[in-house]
């Protein structure tokens, strides 16, 4: 946590203007000059990205975006493994009860649902919890909302604020169908904190999973993205994590 203190916190009072403060309807402004941020996404192809388990017509380029048709369930990732990180992704879904994801620290090998194990960083559109209350007969999920945090695939975590083990948005700030999102995504030695068009919202920390790839997920509807930009930070505990972990599978054995 030294890290967080010292070097992070201030870190993020110098970014916080630039990268959280953007208008409602104009295009991420670009990051502040020499902060090392990598464009991910190059608005021309899929330069960066790794198809996993989806299909040639699921992701494209067309005017510029990122498109994900959504159909087949599942991911495609990163060509890099990434540890401490900040991501800045912007998003929309073309589809009311849109459901989509970005996964932080992923071993990209889906296993059952097609999905990987990650720490999941939810994008829902805002009538989710409506339609899918009402296909199964619920009341509405009045606490299953955009942006929560959570270990898919078996990663564990402890929630910032639980829901179960979902850490859950402090507060809503998602916008729904055909409007964009930013997220702001600080990723350190496992402790996540998310930020949603412009405030900071919720966290989640102690993932056993501390580098991977990230994964951007395909899960039944269309969604586009117009920007995916990633600035490393200093290399923190995940190789200590797996040394720890492997002398412990090791005696098991």
């Amino acid at each position: 946590m030294q890290f967080l203190k010292k070097q992070l916190i201030p870190l993020l009072v110098v970014l916080v203007p630039g990268l959280l403060g953007a208008e409602e309807k104009s295009p991420l402004s670009e990051p502040p000059a020499g902060l090392g941020f990598v464009e991910l996404f190059n608005g021309k192809d899929l330069t960066n990205w790794v198809d996993v388990n989806t299909s040639p017509e699921t992701w494209s380029v067309k005017d510029g975006l990122l498109v994900c048709t959504g159909r087949p369930i599942g991911v495609m990732r990163s060509t890099r493994m990434y540890e401490n990180f900040i991501l800045v992704i912007e998003w929309r879904h073309m589809e009311a009860g849109g459901n989509s994801g970005v996964f932080l620290w992923s071993d990209a090998k889906p296993e059952g649902n097609r999905l990987p194990r990650g720490m999941e960083v939810q994008m829902l559109e805002l009538q989710w919890p409506y339609i899918h209350a009402q296909a199964n007969g619920q009341p509405r999920h009045l606490g299953y909302v955009s942006g929560e945090l959570f270990g898919a695939g078996g990663m564990k975590a402890i929630p910032e604020n639980p829901r179960g083990r979902r850490s859950m948005s402090y507060e809503m700030r998602c916008r729904g169908k055909g409007e964009w999102n930013r997220y702001v995504v600080v990723a350190v030695d496992g402790t996540v904190k998310l930020a949603i068009n412009g405030k900071f919202v919720n966290g989640i920390r102690e993932a056993d999973g501390r580098k991977g790839f990230l994964c951007l997920e395909a899960e039944g509807a269309e969604i586009h993205f117009r920007r995916v930009s990633i600035m490393e930070l200093p290399s923190g505990r995940a190789e200590e994590l797996g040394m720890v972990l492997g002398e412990a599978l090791g005696k098991k054995k």
